[in-house]
């Protein structure tokens, strides 16, 4: 089923779920989309599967809290997360049996991103100790380091050859994996309006030509991927508290979405750049996470509640 302008405007809140206590600070899903993870500041962990519609148990990692929770690739059994309470070590968790496979210690300040290599078992934190770090599942051990003089933001490219880190809110980095340590192959500037708003993630669209600026601001953005000039910066959704909102493209790389303030669901096209739809998800609060399934015609935003979208087929 193709994703269009009027597919998206049918989409409507098919199930919400209020299992966690606090607010949701991630959702991420399996690759073959058939199981999504949820992690919340009440450090639970909820799992539901996709095709029945519904949660199917809840972890907990009371003494280190649990956010940036991401599958790795290519198996739904298996999340890594960052800690946001006791320490900044990175943590590999089996949810059949709730047990750690390994630990990553290395950074020293808050783990404030984490990307997944799409295509190994490679993955990379960005922390406020001004680091980003290559990690390997398989080694605790950090495989490298990247010293980018600031707050990153980092996420890997949809081939994992490459990884761009977005550096205090100014710039962004691209590094080739295999020569991480010769610094940058390129660099690309690009600054908001607002000086006061901070860069709080990067995404690559799946066909890799587009990058995708998250900001704590009204505004987010969409890059070229290969020269950095400005496709377009949406705005026009209500952020007026300065909250992490998270954006992401649809599977496609033809449409973008974000939350907002008010509980809204808005979405502009990567082409045009104009607003196609803005649904209406009932949320109590700002929507903070929000993700679309990569392989079935469904996404799920969150507040404190976790909702699953489904489009209306006869519209």
């Amino acid at each position: 089923m193709r994703i269009t302008d009027s597919k998206l405007r049918s989409f409507r809140v098919a199930r919400t779920y209020r299992e966690h206590g606090q607010k949701v600070n991630c959702v991420d899903y399996s690759s073959n989309g058939e199981s999504a993870v949820s992690s919340s500041d009440d450090d639970s962990i909820v799992l539901y599967d996709i095709r029945e519609g519904k949660p199917t148990r809840t972890l907990y990692s009371k003494k280190y809290g649990v956010d940036l929770i991401r599958y790795t690739p290519g198996d739904a059994n298996t999340v890594v997360y960052s800690s946001n309470k006791l320490d900044d070590t990175i943590r590999y968790l089996s949810l059949t049996d709730n047990k750690y496979i390994r630990y990553f210690p290395g950074h020293t300040a808050r783990v404030v991103a984490l990307s997944m290599s799409p295509v190994d078992d490679t993955f990379i934190s960005g922390s406020l100790d001004k680091t980003i770090r290559i990690w390997d599942l398989r080694s605790p051990n950090c495989q490298g380091l990247t010293n980018p003089l600031g707050k990153p933001v980092c996420s890997f490219d949809p081939e994992g050859l490459i990884f761009a880190a977005g550096v205090e809110s100014q710039a962004i980095n691209l590094y080739d994996l295999r020569a991480f340590d010769k610094g940058p192959f390129a660099r690309f500037e690009t600054r908001f309006n607002n000086r006061f708003c901070d860069w709080t993630g990067l995404k690559f669209s799946k066909d890799g030509k587009q990058i995708l600026i998250s900001t704590n601001g009204g505004a987010i953005r969409l890059l070229n991927a290969f020269n950095g000039s400005v496709l377009h910066t949406f705005s026009g959704y209500n952020n007026s508290k300065g909250v992490s909102l998270e954006a992401c493209f649809t599977p496609d790389s033809q449409f973008v979405m974000i939350g907002s303030e008010d509980g809204r669901v808005h979405v502009w096209s990567t082409e045009s750049g104009m607003k196609v739809a803005v649904l209406d998800g009932k949320h109590s609060g700002p929507i903070n996470t929000l993700q679309f399934n990569p392989r079935y015609m469904t996404f799920a935003s969150a507040c404190t509640n976790m909702t699953f979208w489904l489009p209306c087929i006869d519209d």
